[in-house]
């Protein structure tokens, strides 16, 4: 039988061509199409079978048909190959990137040809270059912030030196103000950057809550007040009648809005008065657009600058940098902010006069029983009032700068405090003693806090029932959802003010909580019970069990590597390149019958894209199962 009656026949493995996603061509070893499947019209463009009897080479681009060949002779002299990269010319004359792994036909049926598994990787060579677009910005972004943030720690390390120099009480007041304005500055700069990596990530959300806008602004100019005064600068703000109503809408992200421009205002006006306003520039069957205003009477901002001014690192001049400080990101923020509500921003200005933000976002009316669900109550700053005095207090903390600042804060109020070193230490505590609360960091040697706070809620009753509250660096909401995963009960922000661990103390002091359940995402990974079965391979060798031996080689050489790449993207996180990895290996558990796990390998690959939750558990299901296949094939005798 010759190579044109073995596709006549339709002998050839057609499981690998039921994945319609692929195009699937059969090859002589001198490149000529015997057979290609319905897949290269969506793909190429080409109608059924219209490639049949076409050169192979000839589609090939021109400027790597060299490079290629020899691939392409490297795979004639192999069982199997993979992840041969090549570029194909469609029906529209451009040039497409595919990738194939290719099943040589010569070692079972004795037949001078390739089954060519392609699968265009156009997107994946755009995201290539996509990804060292986004290296460049990212050296940028670094060389930009790495002054942002080195001149107040610099700050603070000098007036830290001055300090132990056994300077006078005058003196000590000040350098201690200089380092809580550092101090404050970075925190700012930190803010702004995880604001900026929200939004570009696509992961900010945004409230539909109803609130007063007339409190909002008010308590908005409060906020600025004593820093205006003691600029001698006059603020004030005025709101149209009509304007004055409930809307509904996100009141935390208005408020970050205007108080970048009110900032900025104030930075760059050394003299004057600053105003904001608000009206309504128009209506609509479903929304009002209100327009807000704030003007100055400040430096201005150039004419040629005035575009580039929301862009990030992009303040009008380095000197303004240099004399007023700031991340440059507070305007590409706010830009970010308008356009994501559906609205728009514009400047006007002149220099030495003056000027004037008008942002316009659109927003529904609410009424007061809106108001009564919304939390912009936890805007305006709050008086608690409470004894936290004899509360037993565990501090679980390695850093010890950050040890004695909480024990200092927690002193004052006149806790009983303990201090752990690492979780373990902190679990070992808890056995031996009772406490109210526990304040847990995360990142420590020996045990960190996750594993203390598991190991804490698997204890008796009702020592797991204390309340624990991370103290963590970490302010994205996956970090906090991390943390509540894993049983704690609320988080601190590092770097926190007393206030703020006073209110969550506060919060905790009288409540019994009751033990936090294990989430769907720790729960243990239900493993696969299917066995390697070689009767398809057999099959479709016809019992070369020469053939058969080699391919189970291959496997075991090529299912480690798959398992060793997935699992360095999954702990990166890098779900799309999981997907790629796991795609490499689905031919094969085809040929070992392994249907269940091509199932999952499926499942993968479709929410590889999207980042499921439970993308990391079926990735650790589906390695188990690799591994299990692989200590299966060692012993497997052919």
């Amino acid at each position: 039988m010759n190579l044109n009656d073995y596709v006549k026949k339709g002998l050839f493995h057609k499981s690998v061509v039921e994945d319609g996603s692929d195009v699937i061509f059969i090859v002589t070893y001198s490149g000529e199409i015997l057979y290609h499947n319905a897949s290269v019209r969506e793909a190429l463009g080409y109608r059924a079978n219209s490639l049949v009897g076409k050169n192979f080479f000839d589609y090939v681009l021109p400027e790597s048909l060299q490079e290629f060949k020899e691939k392409y002779r490297q795979s004639i002299r192999r069982a199997y190959n993979e992840s041969v990269e090549f570029q194909f010319r469609c029906s529209s004359k451009i040039y497409k990137y595919f990738e194939f792994n290719s099943i040589n036909l010569f070692q079972k049926e004795g037949l001078e040809g390739l089954i060519l598994d392609c699968r265009d990787i156009t997107q994946r060579k755009k995201d290539a270059e996509e990804l060292l677009r986004a290296q460049k910005a990212k050296e940028q972004f670094l060389a930009n912030i790495s002054h942002e943030i080195r001149t107040p720690i610099n700050g603070i390390a000098g007036m830290a030196t001055l300090l132990s120099n056994h300077p006078s009480s005058k003196e000590q007041a000040t350098y201690l103000n200089a380092i809580k304005s550092a101090a404050d500055n970075l925190k700012v700069i930190i803010n702004d950057i995880l604001d900026l990596a929200s939004i570009e990530s696509g992961k900010l959300k945004f409230e539909q809550i109803g609130f007063n806008l007339n409190d909002l602004l008010r308590s908005l100019v409060d906020t600025f007040g004593i820093q205006a005064e003691e600029k001698g600068i006059q603020l004030n703000f005025s709101i149209e009648p009509g304007a004055d109503k409930i809307i509904i809408g996100d009141p935390v992200r208005l408020n970050q809005i205007l108080i970048n421009l009110i900032s900025n205002a104030l930075k760059f006006t050394p003299s004057g008065f600053i105003a904001l306003k608000c009206f309504i520039e128009r209506k609509d069957s479903k929304k009002h657009y209100f327009r807000f205003e704030v003007s100055d009477t400040g430096i201005g901002i150039p004419r040629d600058k005035r575009t580039i001014i929301f862009e990030s690192f992009s303040q009008a001049d380095a000197s303004v940098t240099r004399k007023y400080g700031g991340t440059g990101l507070g305007l590409t923020i706010v830009k970010q902010l308008v356009k994501l509500q559906h609205g728009t921003i514009s400047v006007r200005s002149k220099e030495n006069v003056g000027s004037t933000f008008t942002v316009t976002i659109p927003y529904s009316i609410g009424s007061s029983k809106d108001v009564a669900k919304s939390p912009f109550m936890s805007l305006q700053s709050k008086t608690y009032q409470g004894d936290l005095k004899n509360m037993k207090v565990l501090l679980v903390e390695d850093n010890d700068i950050n040890r004695l600042y909480a024990t200092s804060i927690l002193k004052n109020w006149e806790c009983d405090i303990e201090v752990a070193e690492n979780g373990y230490v902190a679990f070992e505590k808890t056995r031996s003693s009772f406490f109210d609360i526990i304040l847990m960091d995360l990142q420590m040697p020996v045990m960190d806090g996750f594993e203390a706070t598991k190991a804490i809620r698997m204890s008796d009753s009702p020592k797991n029932m204390i309340p624990i509250i991370a103290l963590t660096a970490n302010a994205t909401k996956k970090d906090i959802e991390k943390c509540l995963a894993a049983g704690m009960n609320d988080c601190v922000v590092k770097p926190f003010t007393p206030d703020e661990l006073f209110n969550v103390l506060l919060k905790y002091s009288s409540k019994i909580v009751k033990p936090v359940k294990a989430t769907p995402a720790t729960a243990l990974v239900t493993p696969l019970t299917q066995h390697v079965d070689l009767t398809y391979l057999s099959k479709t060798s016809h019992g070369d069990q020469n053939f058969m031996r080699e391919m189970v080689d291959a496997f075991l050489k090529t299912i480690p590597e798959i398992i060793a790449e997935i699992n360095i993207h999954s702990q990166k996180e890098e779900w799309i390149k999981v997907g790629k990895a796991v795609h490499k290996i689905k031919p094969s558990l085809t040929l070992l019958s392994l249907s269940e796990l091509k199932n999952l390998a499926v499942q993968i690959e479709e929410i590889a894209s999207t980042g499921n939750d439970h993308l990391p558990q079926k990735t650790k299901q589906f390695v188990q199962g690799l591994e299990l296949v692989l200590e299966e094939l060692k012993v497997i005798k052919i």
